[in-house]
C-alpha cells in the first residue's frame, strides 16, 4: 500500500481544522495517492507559512505475519 505524507525536518505533519502541527510518524496525517492535488495544496500552504524544508513523501506499507 502506498500513501502520501508530508514531512518538515525530522517531523511529520498532522493536518487539523485549526492548522498544521508537527508530530511523530504515529500521529501524522496520511492520504491516499488519489489525493495528490490536495496534498500538494497543503505542501504549498506549509511553505507559505514558513515551515522549514517541507517535503512530500510516499509512505510504502507492507503487511507480514508475526511468528
Amino acid at each position: 500500500m502506498e500513501l502520501l505524507i508530508l514531512k518538515t525536518g525530522k517531523e511529520y505533519i498532522r493536518v487539523k481544522p485549526d492548522g498544521f502541527h508537527c508530530v511523530g510518524l504515529d500521529k501524522a496525517s496520511v492520504f491516499p495517492m488519489d489525493k495528490m492535488d490536495q496534498v500538494r495544496a497543503h505542501e504549498t500552504e506549509l511553505k507559505q507559512q514558513g515551515f522549514p524544508g517541507v517535503r512530500l513523501k510516499k509512505l510504502v506499507l507492507s503487511e507480514k505475519d508475526v511468528d
